[in-house]
């Protein structure tokens, strides 16, 4: 991990950040076959004390945009001028996918099973390169922002490896209702940092190329509660009824026994008991319907939009936990907190409708 009491000029992509200031850069990735420059477009706010160094990203899958206006409001934010310390903001990793509403590069790869990259590699390999060498190796911790893909749809949740204790200590000041300890995958953006020793979060929350209002407050809400217990803003005047976030050490999907159109009966932040029925499955006419009972118990964090169905298609994703009871009444608290009818934002901007 990077020494957090320097606090000298920071310097990216050739352009040099002073203390106290706040500087867009463009990062240059490559040129595509038209001639024209793709680059990578980066905030740097560089505080006037010195503390941790935090960068957060967005749209690694160029499809998920909740990020993307997570990294808008927050650089905006009035707190931004008391930071100490410096926070890097990416808000469009995957500038490729984000301009054609894809998930992936043009060569069909998933740049979060492409890092640390290469400069020779494909263009996933060196566009996780330009991140690594220009982003995360300047930084002591991050924040990596995504949504459910492929129709899905996720409660907002922390995906982190918590066995390690700084991790877990700012997966808990998030403050979402459910903590995943989730393993790390070859070619993770959360492999490939952790082995530089910079704990990092993964927050979910919402589907693709939607936004969804709840989990855009939640994730400048969580940014805020890690940016204050790594003392990089002050602590909050704000009185705050958070619940304590409930861990689970594993999940499981349910899948579609047959093919047909799927009903769902149980919505997602709700707690499911083994055998409880949770949809029905029927062909279009209602002929033949088919119950769909839950194959654990625990809560649901994830479920599909599409109603449409294959058999062995994934459907509900539930987080086995002690007290899921526990938790569905904490997601049931967290959501009447950031409702837009009953709470204002961090930001104080009007609602996304």
């Amino acid at each position: 991990m990077n020494d957090i009491r320097q606090h000298d000029p920071i310097e990216l992509a050739g352009v040099v950040v002073k203390c106290g200031e706040h500087r867009r850069i463009d990062i240059p990735i490559t040129s595509a076959y038209g001639h024209a420059q793709v680059s990578l477009p980066a905030v740097v706010i560089h505080g006037r004390r010195p503390g941790p160094r935090l960068f957060v990203s967005a749209a690694i899958h160029g499809d998920e945009l909740n990020g993307v206006e997570i990294i808008r409001r927050l650089r905006h934010l009035a707190s931004m001028r008391k930071l100490s310390g410096t926070l890097i903001l990416v808000p469009v990793v995957n500038v490729y996918g984000f301009i054609t509403q894809s998930r992936y590069l043009p060569d069909r790869r998933d740049l979060n099973r492409s890092f640390p990259g290469s400069s020779r590699g494909s263009v996933a390999s060196r566009l996780a390169n330009v991140f690594m060498q220009a982003i995360t190796s300047l930084c002591t911790h991050g924040i990596d922002l995504h949504t459910g893909s492929n129709h899905r749809t996720n409660l907002p949740q922390i995906r982190a490896w918590l066995d390690d204790p700084e991790t877990e200590r700012l997966a808990r000041a998030f403050g979402v209702p459910v903590i995943l300890n989730s393993n790390l995958r070859d070619g993770s953006l959360r492999q490939a940092v952790l082995e530089d020793n910079t704990p990092m979060l993964l927050y979910e929350a919402g589907e693709a190329l939607r936004f969804d209002e709840i989990a855009i407050r939640a994730g400048v809400r969580g940014i805020l509660g890690v940016m204050r217990a790594l003392e990089m803003l002050p602590p909050s005047r704000k009185r705050s009824s958070r619940v304590e976030p409930m861990v689970a050490r594993s999940t499981v999907w349910l899948r579609a026994p047959e093919s047909g159109v799927f009903r769902f009966l149980v919505g997602l932040g709700k707690r499911v008991r083994e055998g409880d029925l949770v949809g029905i499955i029927s062909d279009p006419l209602g002929d033949e319907e088919i119950p769909v009972t839950a194959s654990s118990s625990g809560l649901i964090i994830g479920r599909t939009q599409l109603p449409l169905v294959n058999a062995g298609d994934a459907l509900i994703h539930i987080a086995t936990m002690g007290r899921p009871g526990a938790a569905a009444a904490g997601v049931e608290t967290f959501h009447e907190e950031l409702h837009p009818d009953l709470a204002e934002s961090e930001s104080g901007e009007p609602p996304i409708l």
